[in-house]
């Protein structure tokens, strides 16, 4: 026992003179941090007399969002009492319901020249317009409510058409320029919910730095924001009117493909892809000698457009010059005659206005409304004389005024 209280002492001893002798250095000593290392190896080490566990694994915490319940699947919805954060202009469920919360945003795209294509956001639209503006060609307005696209255009100037939609869907209206007698005729209309590309506003509308015809693009989102920032009251208005269900009507023919021709070098062509149960867009290719109908992509996203349901409106046409074109939206009360391609069928139906603050409503033979698909919908507007014709379910539309 004497023995081994030397040993200890002359280790201690030995241990204060290691420490004395590394008082000097200004980092720590091997003796300081051996000791530190060993205090935490004995701090994790159980007590001698401790019953030692075999090791547990661990096992996540359940949480109520670990199974979560999927909404109920949306039946038939509309023309009126939508539920809460149903989109009433495409009968579906939107990831964020506060979208709903503001003024739909209209923005003019050009189709022409075709060196603009392909076209940026056109498949996050809720609604596209498409119509004459003369000369062969047609322009596009899309519409942004339940999503929206940080990228759309390329944005081209204003028609008289315009004002008639935009006031109809108490929406906001995004373009660059116009005729003078035009633009009067907008902000006459829409007052400062008109938003053109004058002056520096972007991210709203931007140039993207090439600064010719084709390059100037606006951003939904942010044209909302400026719009509210220029006094435009954002919130949701009533756009009771249109109606969706998922189960198509009986007593359509079949309608697998529908060709408009505005002119023999301004085409657009639907054809129903069954596997998506979609109209997926074709366009002429201008590129070569021969006219071929190509894939019409979203330049955003690198993919086809497909829509859920196309419409084909006949119109009154007016025409005041060859690029000045009117079209009788306002005060079509009776109702005019619309073909609705949804599902592989093609439907003939009416389309009225009950007044200058309502969507377009559709109306089947019986005048009742009819209930589109839900999904995004494409509006082709044509004049009242323009031809139709039908063979085995493929449809050919040619425009023709008035």
């Amino acid at each position: 026992m004497k023995n081994t209280k030397m040993r200890t002492t002359w280790m201690v001893l030995a241990l204060f003179a290691i420490i004395l002798s590394s008082c000097n250095t200004t980092k720590l000593s091997e003796i300081e941090q051996a000791s530190t290392y060993a205090a935490q190896t004995l701090t994790a080490m159980p007590a001698a007399t401790e019953k030692q566990n075999p090791t547990e694994t661990a096992t996540p915490e359940a949480t109520e969002t670990a199974v979560s319940t999927p909404e109920p699947a949306l039946g038939p919805v509309g023309p009126t009492n939508f539920p809460e954060g149903v989109n009433p202009l495409t009968g579906e469920r939107v990831a964020d319901p506060a979208l709903l919360n503001r003024r739909p945003v209209f923005v003019k795209v050009a189709n022409f020249p075709a060196s603009g294509r392909p076209h940026a956001g056109l498949s996050a639209a809720d609604l596209v317009f498409e119509y004459y503006i003369g000369e062969g060609t047609n322009r596009f307005m899309a519409v942004y409510y339940g999503q929206d696209s940080e990228k759309i255009g390329p944005v081209r100037s204003g028609r008289l058409i315009d004002p008639q939609l935009v006031q109809m869907y108490q929406g906001i209206l995004a373009f660059y320029s116009a005729y003078a007698p035009i633009y009067e005729n907008i902000v006459d209309v829409l007052g400062n919910r008109a938003i053109t590309g004058n002056g520096n506003i972007c991210p709203a509308l931007c140039d993207d730095g090439r600064n010719i015809v084709i390059s100037k693009f606006g951003d939904s989102a942010a044209l909302t924001e400026l719009s509210t920032q220029r006094g435009v009251t954002n919130q949701a208005y009533p756009l009771d009117g249109m109606a969706f269900d998922p189960t198509a009507p009986a007593g359509g023919a079949a309608g697998l493909d529908a060709m408009v021709i505005y002119s023999n070098l301004d085409r657009g062509e639907w054809s129903f892809d069954e596997a998506s149960g979609k109209y997926l867009r074709l366009i002429e290719d201008t590129t070569g000698s021969n006219l071929v109908m190509i894939p019409l992509l979203d330049a955003n996203t690198g993919e086809q457009l497909a829509f859920s349901n196309v419409v084909i409106l006949f119109a009154y046409h007016t025409e005041y010059a060859t690029t000045m074109y009117d079209q009788t939206i306002w005060g079509n009360t009776s109702g005019q005659r619309a073909v609705i391609f949804r599902d592989g069928n093609a439907y003939e139906a009416t389309w009225v206005v009950p007044n200058n603050t309502q969507p377009i409503q559709l109306r089947d033979q019986n005048g009742n409304t009819f209930p589109l698909k839900p999904g995004n919908t494409w509006y082709v507007v044509m004049g009242l004389n323009s031809g139709v014709k039908e063979d085995a379910g493929n449809w050919t539309f040619n425009f023709y005024l008035p």
